[in-house]
């Protein structure tokens, strides 16, 4: 038997763990520190389902001093309220007939006309709307009497420590230390706080809960305070020695909120919506505050601590990393900083059992509501970095409400099941005079399923998605419509692009789109022969032939319908999604390379990319790595446009109505990881990096994209 020599067990040993990323230290050096108020800067703790955002104090002290920043939300999937319908609208009320394929075509969309009709557009768009729980802060009382405003911190340092999702957050009051530390549970919906000052043992700290009324409104910053004729309670129904529980009721939703707590304290009610938790003796103490639709959990500071700290340990140590250590280039260090920022923002605010809303957790946007069409930039980069579990357990979520997609189809006279684009956690409709004729969230249901069968590719995976992957296909087919003059399928008139700049009654064979269709339903024959089940005809009949991409003086227009693309102002705003062509999408047989080639660099030159959003950057950066040009990628990535700014906490800016913008976070993780990984049949290391020596990228576990 052959000797074992140990000392070169040891060796190889040694060289393996040498060539593995040090994970805590690519995470830890962009650990996020504060020194003063920032209102744009507000730090987040959160298991994906849940977050809880807190100001400079550690917790939600000054709401209505942040709301114009990154407001302090607390926020949870199951938190959603509808006001009482008392005008008693009906959903038909939303729907327009349009003429569409030679047939009448019932679209939910916004009317003026007549008014209640237009209410009740109102009404279906508003409701039902994500809940802000909770503000829970201190109220700090001053050697005056008064209470401490944010003018009145001082010495303010702050740290939220990425590798353990916890904030410490200290300051000091009239020369007075406060230090507090902040965590998450990763599986309850409740945060653990632990407080170590004088003004414990002086009386002057209290824990202040005030829970706001929802606005009702487009957004919702968490700070009505004050609400006319609205009938919602909060009572304490538990007051016990170390823990209690206040019930609040709403017109559909009843919560509780529970409070537990080490040494001596006691809860009472101020006001009607207002509740203090009042620490006694000590100068440190440690409590609880859980918000649960349910029962509440027997849950203290330390367990959260720990759990926190593990969860998050464990997942910086899953799945794929990227360290951009050994490069040169000065913008090495930032891209570094922003990509380890979105996975934590991503996780935290995106990996809960439902598609995410475009500001996830942490205030509404769009009254709190998810866009289908934008779940492909919250989901795919999780497969791409080897952490598919998150994309695949919001998919069941299609499944619930599969039905409707299904009676929407229908109702337009449609086959299979359509995706609906504005929606709530019963898959409902929100009305829009845009959203509802956009179709680019249709097949993203095939390309969540095709990555998630990448990662296992077995028969238990075909089986769990293929009806929904073949009703997707089955509305595909039937949408398109057959054009004898060019005997070919044409998308629209009836549909509005990603770039939502076009009349949607005017509008036909958007490029995107057009491309994204054949490949759809081409992976969706795949499934159907990897199953061993006849391909319908009609599917791939309409792949074969989709109409071809347009084209004018050798550039792809964003549509066949708008000829001067190129030339007209208003075509040169919003989304260039005629890039997404050939970058979220690989190369289809659609797609002549050179052309759109072309296309880039008149994209590039012209574009007001001043009125752009976050995840387009990515998606040019995507289009320069499949080109081959990786200097542009790399430009892309860091365009100065305010919309592609990242602040301190990581969070993609877009203007004063839209403080964060999670789409461009996860858009820029999926672009890492094509950047990195490149797709099927690339060869080249690290394709969208330039090879000027000043690039130097490691990376471990990142997927190959399509």
């Amino acid at each position: 038997m052959k000797k074992i020599n140990l000392l070169s067990i040891l060796v190889f040993s040694f060289s393996c763990l040498h060539a593995q990323i040090d994970r805590k230290s690519v995470v830890s050096r962009h650990n996020v520190e504060l020194t003063k108020i920032d209102t744009l800067a507000s730090l987040s703790v959160g298991n994906g389902a849940f977050a809880f955002t807190v100001d400079a104090t550690g917790l939600q002290t000054f709401p209505e001093f942040y709301e114009k920043g990154i407001p302090l939300g607390t926020e949870s999937e199951w938190g959603w309220d509808s006001y009482p319908n008392t005008e008693n609208y009906t959903f038909e009320e939303t729907l327009v007939n349009f003429e569409q394929y030679g047939r009448t075509i019932s679209y939910a969309t916004q009317r003026k006309t007549p008014a209640h009709a237009r209410e009740a557009v109102n009404y279906f768009r508003a409701n039902p709307h994500r809940v802000q729980l909770g503000n829970l802060g201190f109220e700090i009382i001053k050697k005056d009497g008064s209470i401490a405003k944010p003018s009145d911190l001082q010495n303010i340092h702050q740290q939220l420590n990425l590798w353990t999702g916890i904030i410490t957050s200290s300051f000091e009051i009239e020369g007075t230390p406060v230090k507090v530390t902040t965590a998450c549970h990763q599986e309850n919906d409740v945060i653990g706080v632990h407080v170590a000052s004088d003004l414990i043992a002086e009386d002057r700290l209290k824990i202040a809960l005030r829970i706001p009324y929802p606005t009702g409104g487009w957004e919702d910053f968490g700070t009505r305070y004050q609400a006319d004729d609205l009938d919602y309670t909060s009572s304490i129904t538990s007051n016990k020695k170390s823990e209690a529980v206040i019930l609040h009721q709403m017109d559909s939703l009843q919560y509780h909120i529970g409070f537990q707590w080490d040494g001596k304290a006691k809860l009472q009610q101020k006001s009607a919506q207002y509740f203090e938790l009042i620490p006694k003796k000590g100068k440190e103490f440690a409590f609880s505050c859980e918000f649960s639709e349910k029962a509440i959990h027997d849950t203290d500071f330390k367990t959260i601590k720990q759990h926190s700290t593990t969860n998050w340990e464990a997942f910086w140590q899953s799945g794929a990393a990227v360290d951009f250590s050994d490069c040169k280039d000065k913008r090495a260090f930032e891209l570094e900083r922003r990509v380890v920022l979105s996975q934590y923002l991503t996780k935290l605010q995106c990996t809960g059992k439902m598609p995410p809303q475009e500001t996830g957790l942490t205030y509404n946007s769009w009254y709190g509501k998810p866009h289908l069409e934008m779940h492909w930039w919250h989901g795919v980069h999780f497969p791409l970095w080897g952490r598919s579990e998150y994309l695949a357990q919001t998919l069941p979520w299609y499944e619930k409400v599969f039905y409707k997609a299904k009676e929407l189809a229908k109702r337009q006279g449609f086959e299979g099941a359509r995706w609906q684009k504005m929606t709530d956690p019963y898959g409902n409709e929100g009305p829009s005079s845009v959203g509802a004729f956009l179709v680019w969230q249709q097949p993203h249901f095939i390309t969540y399923a095709e990555l998630l069968y990448r990662d296992q590719p077995t028969s238990e995976t075909l089986k769990m998605y293929a009806e929904r992957v073949f009703a997707t296909a089955d509305f595909m087919a039937s949408f398109a419509h057959f054009n004898p003059e060019t005997n070919s399928y044409d998308l629209g008139p009836g549909v509005i692009p990603a770039q939502e700049r076009f009349p949607k009654m005017e509008t036909y064979n958007p490029t995107y789109e057009l491309a994204y269709w054949q490949w759809a339903l081409q992976t969706a024959m795949l499934w159907k022969e990897r199953l061993g089940a006849k391909v319908p005809e009609k599917w791939a009949t309409v792949a074969t032939h989709m109409s071809s991409l347009p084209v004018q003086d050798t550039i792809y227009l964003a549509t066949a319908s708008a000829k001067d693309s190129y030339t007209n102002a208003e075509y040169l705003t919003d989304h260039p999604s005629v890039l997404g062509t050939f970058g979220m999408l690989p190369k289809t047989p659609l797609l002549n390379q050179q052309i759109m080639q072309q296309t880039f660099d008149k994209v590039w030159n012209v574009w007001t990319w001043e009125d752009t959003w976050g995840w387009d950057f990515p998606m040019t950066a995507m289009t320069a790595t499949r080109l081959g040009m990786p200097e542009k990628a790399i430009d892309a990535l860091f365009m100065g446009v305010q919309t592609n700014t990242y602040l301190p906490n990581g969070h993609n800016y877009q203007e004063e109505r839209l403080t964060l913008y999670l789409p461009g976070n996860g858009g820029l993780l999926t672009t890492i990881a094509l950047m990195c990984a490149g797709w099927d049949g690339s060869e080249i290391k690290n394709p969208g990096f330039p090879k000027d020596g000043n690039w130097n990228v490691q990376w471990e576990g990142l997927k190959k994209m399509f």
